[in-house]
Order: C-alpha cells, then sequence, then structure tokens
C-alpha cells in the first residue's frame, strides 16, 4: 500500500477541527466512475461556507487501486456518515473504475465485472491493508469494521447502499472483506524491529511514554508530528531504555505541510512507532480550479490574500501569459 498525506485545509470540515477517538472505520465507496483518489483533493479542498462547493462533506481518505491518498488526520471528525459514525468511525471511500453508468442512485449500468476484475483486486487489497493498518494503530480489529449501507442498518450512518451494491458483482461482501483484515492481521509481523536510521515514523496512539519510566510524549509530539530516525546506536550497541530497544527522533517532519525540521532528540522505544509509507505531500502542492470569470489576479486576492501576488501563480505554473480557462488546475504558491 502506497500512502500519502495531503490534508485537505479549505475543506470546512479540517478547519471545524473537531476531534474523535475511532472506534471503527466505515467503509465507502465514491459512485463517481473513473474519478481516483489523489483527483478528489481539487474537488473537495473547497469551503461550503465560502460558497466553493455545494456539499458539506469529507471523509478520511481515498483508495484506489494504485494508492491510498489521506485527506483529513485519522482522529480528525470527519463528515461522511451521515449520522452518528461520523463521532466514532473513520471513513474512507473505495474509487471505482470508469467504463460505466448510474441510475436510480445506486445501480450500475454498463458495468462488466469481469473486465473490472483486475481494478477490484487491486483497490480491494489497498482497503485491506488501510484497515490492517488502522486496527493496528487503534486496537481494533475486523469486529469493528463496516460498510456504510451496515451504518445505515445500525442506525448511525444515513441510507446509502455502498459497498454493498459493489462487491456481490465480484464475489463479494462485507463479510469476506472483514476475514481478509482477519488474516492480515493474524499474518502482519510485527516490523518495529526494522526500524532504521533515516525511516520516517510516527507513534502509535496507545502510547503514553516515550519508553517505560520515561516522561509522558506531549499530545502535540503525537499529533502535529512524523518522526525521522537519525541514531540506532550508541557507540555501536543498541541503546536500551525501560528494557526497550530504542531509536532516536532527531527530525520532526510536519503533517500539515511536510516541512522537516529540527526535532525532539529523543530515545523512543521501538515497539511505541510505527514506519510511515511515504513524505506527506503537502508542501507546494495546494491547487485551485479554474472557474467563470476568474483572472489571476482574483485568484491570487482570494486564494493569497493579495491581488498582486499573481506572478507568484504565474511562475510556479509555467504561464507565458495572463489567460486562464475554467477548469484549469493550478498549483498554489505557500
Amino acid at each position: 500500500m502506497k500512502l500519502f498525506t495531503k490534508y485537505m485545509t479549505r475543506n470546512d470540515c479540517y478547519t471545524a477541527g473537531r476531534k474523535i477517538t475511532p472506534k471503527g472505520i466505515m467503509v465507502h465507496s465514491t459512485a463517481v466512475p473513473g474519478v481516483m483518489a489523489t483527483d478528489w483533493f481539487s474537488r473537495w479542498n473547497k469551503s461550503y461556507k465560502a460558497g466553493e462547493i455545494n456539499r458539506q462533506v469529507c471523509v478520511h481518505a481515498f483508495v484506489d487501486d494504485k494508492e491510498v491518498w489521506q485527506y483529513l488526520p485519522w482522529d480528525h471528525r470527519g463528515w461522511h456518515a451521515g449520522g452518528s459514525a461520523n463521532n466514532t468511525h473513520i471513513g474512507f471511500e473505495i474509487c471505482e473504475p470508469a467504463g460505466f453508468s448510474y441510475k436510480s442512485g445506486s445501480v450500475m449500468v454498463g458495468y462488466d465485472a469481469a473486465k473490472q476484475e483486475d481494478y477490484f483486486r487491486k483497490a480491494w487489497q489497498n482497503a485491506v491493508e488501510l484497515c490492517v493498518m488502522l486496527c493496528k494503530k487503534y486496537g481494533l480489529n475486523e469486529n469493528d469494521i463496516i460498510c456504510h449501507s451496515e451504518g445505515y442498518k445500525l442506525g448511525i450512518a444515513s441510507n446509502h447502499a455502498d459497498v454493498m451494491h459493489w462487491f456481490p458483482k465480484h464475489g463479494e461482501s462485507m463479510d469476506t472483506f472483514r476475514k481478509a483484515v482477519k488474516k492480515a492481521l493474524e499474518n502482519s509481523t510485527d516490523t518495529n524491529t526494522d526500524i532504521g536510521i533515516g525511516d520516517m515514523v510516527e507513534f502509535k496512539d496507545s502510547v503514553k511514554n516515550y519508553y517505560p519510566g520515561s516522561v509522558e510524549v506531549p499530545t502535540w509530539v503525537k499529533n502535529d508530528y512524523y518522526h525521522r530516525v537519525t541514531q540506532t546506536l550508541y557507540k555501536g550497541k543498541p541503546v536500551i531504555k525501560g528494557g526497550k530497544e530504542c531509536v532516536l527522533l532527531g527530525k520532526k517532519v510536519k503533517k500539515s505541510s511536510g516541512q522537516e525540521i529540527a526535532g525532539i532528540n529523543t530515545w523512543v522505544a521501538k515497539e511505541n512507532l510505527v514506519i510511515v509509507n511515504s513524505i506527506p505531500d503537502n508542501k507546494g502542492n495546494r491547487t485551485y480550479t479554474v472557474q467563470k470569470g476568474d483572472t489571476l489576479w482574483r485568484i491570487a486576492e482570494k486564494e493569497l490574500g493579495r491581488g498582486t501576488r499573481y506572478p507568484e501563480i504565474k511562475k510556479l505554473n509555467g504561464l507565458t501569459s495572463d489567460t486562464i480557462y475554467p477548469g484549469q488546475v493550478l498549483k498554489l504558491p505557500e
């Protein structure tokens, strides 16, 4: 599973800043054929209050056949369930492949299951691996995983059919999905001993102290940053503190921007950490989709605070003139 992090900082759900203690995972599917995980950032990183989008919605992640994109912190209250599950569940969407359409809300028209089997299996596997990672992080198991339609039957989500309008076309169900997660959890090995110099890690949610007997880990150290391992040995030998083998965290990586800065320089028990698969892809990647009537000046004024900053947008996007067109996606400077 390739996991990328890029928070939707303009979405009102993100700016609301409400936190949850995850008690479960809710699986959704997009019902938007052909729109992949990375595409949803430009679609949803907008403010309903500012009139930039007509929906109040945001999920924690999108999954497709190639990768997973995390758009909210896992412990952030999402807007995905349409019910009380927003207060308890991490929600992610599985992207659906192109080549078909919908009618009557949840009826897939022209969907060729045999043709889409390869896509489905790869997306399924990424979804399973994401659930395994989240189960380990929050002390959950396969029984804590439901889909949107199951949430509706439990009275904690709105009336949607996903994912049971899709999974059966490939001979699967949420029961078989949970079995796949259970098997993966049972077969997965603890990779904490493999943590080495240069690895980017984060603290497990359940961690209280850096190592047994040490001081308590501050909330900001756990929630706001990933950390880079800069040392594993001292004078050629493993460092043991509180009876646990430790590594030194010498660099911090901001979860919100991906910026790497001076670290906490603290020895931490390996068993308290998990390896992060990729560096957050936030820095310099905020984008804006051009609307009818937009000019570079207006975009700079609205997005950057000053219209006079429009040359920065031109330079970042390699524009040779001030001409832009509706639907064009522009990168925005920090």
